[in-house]
């Protein structure tokens, strides 16, 4: 008898929702056998997974991979197929809780591939909402695409204006801005009142 090997993944470290969390994905596996676990916080469709990789590298003949569901191995049709069958050429019975153990029969290779459908499906539709999400909000106006900024810009007006009498260190001492960002905003001001200045 072969060993039995876990494998769980979570594409953020808050994903906690419908049991994919690490801490549920784990508890699933070691009452399912597995008897040494893998664990990553990766994106399905991300093809660098160091502890898949792992894992890959070092199961055989005769073993067992484990996984609570199919879009734990991956989220794309093509790779999740590509992926169980070499496993299971390999001779690894590949067993997807949620599911049951996969073989390379018809009527196996039929529900592995709807699964597979339905996760690449739910990815897109993520994907495509993020994407109307942002389009929206470029509409509104102050609109800021990227990290949120820490100041507001009456702050660093502020801070600007501190600059007069005391130096940047000491204004940074005083506002929390950091000297860069002090250093930043001047010469962004400064290439302002040039630009109108030639306007």
């Amino acid at each position: 008898m072969g060993k039995k090997y876990g494998y769980c993944r979570v594409s953020t470290i808050k994903q906690g929702k419908d049991g994919n969390s690490l801490e549920a994905q784990r508890e699933s596996l070691i009452s399912a056998g597995a008897e040494e676990i893998y664990e990553e916080c990766f994106t399905g469709t991300k093809t660098d997974r160091p502890e898949l990789d792992k894992l890959l590298g070092k199961i055989q003949h005769g073993d067992m991979l484990i996984v609570t569901k199919l879009d734990r191995i991956a989220r794309s049709i093509s790779k999740g197929t590509e992926l169980i069958e070499r496993l299971l050429e390999m001779g690894v019975s590949v067993n997807i809780l949620n599911l049951g153990v996969l073989d390379n029969t018809a009527a196996s290779r039929l529900v592995r591939n709807i699964f597979l459908c339905f996760a690449e499906f739910e990815r897109d539709m993520i994907v495509e909402r993020c994407t109307e999400g942002r389009e929206v909000a470029r509409q509104r106006e102050g609109y800021y695409e990227g990290r949120p900024k820490k100041f507001k810009q009456e702050q660093i007006e502020h801070g600007l204006m501190l600059l007069n009498d005391y130096s940047y260190s000491q204004v940074s001492d005083m506002t929390g801005i950091s000297v860069s960002t002090l250093k930043r905003a001047k010469r962004t001001k400064a290439s302002e009142a040039i630009m109108a200045g030639v306007g």
